[in-house]
């Protein structure tokens, strides 16, 4: 399953957690990963990424320290802690990779080449 797959995705209320997870096929250690969001009527945007290593982490100003990403190499999984949330945080929320060994975080959607379908992410006030 070259396609990322998303779960996770739910509603929340304000102040609340969610944690989304997504699974692609291998080589998983040799891609790097990164969620994005769209909200209604807005472009989609980068929410956090993760090198292949794991050694380098970025996040969009409007998650930090709120949102931390992490991934499982063993399990093929990467996850996306989000806490605190907020309703602008209300989006579908989208799993790319992207097969590189570069230690930069890219943030570009066009840079990566396979996209999961997206789950909802709902945070009420």
């Amino acid at each position: 399953q070259v396609q990322p797959v998303e779960s996770g995705g739910g509603l929340a209320q304000a102040g609340g957690s969610l944690t989304l997870s997504c699974t692609t096929s291998g080589p998983f250690s040799s891609l790097q990963m990164a969620w994005f969001r769209q909200a209604p009527g807005k472009e989609r945007e980068f929410v956090a990424g993760i090198t292949a290593s794991g050694r380098n982490s970025d996040y969009a100003e409007s998650v930090k320290g709120r949102f931390t990403i992490s991934r499982d190499d063993a399990q093929n999984m990467v996850y996306l802690q989000m806490n605190s949330l907020k309703p602008d945080d209300t989006a579908v929320y989208y799993c790319a990779r992207l097969m590189s060994r570069n230690q930069e975080v890219q943030r570009r959607p066009s840079r990566f080449q396979h996209w999961g379908q997206g789950t909802q992410v709902t945070v009420s006030s």
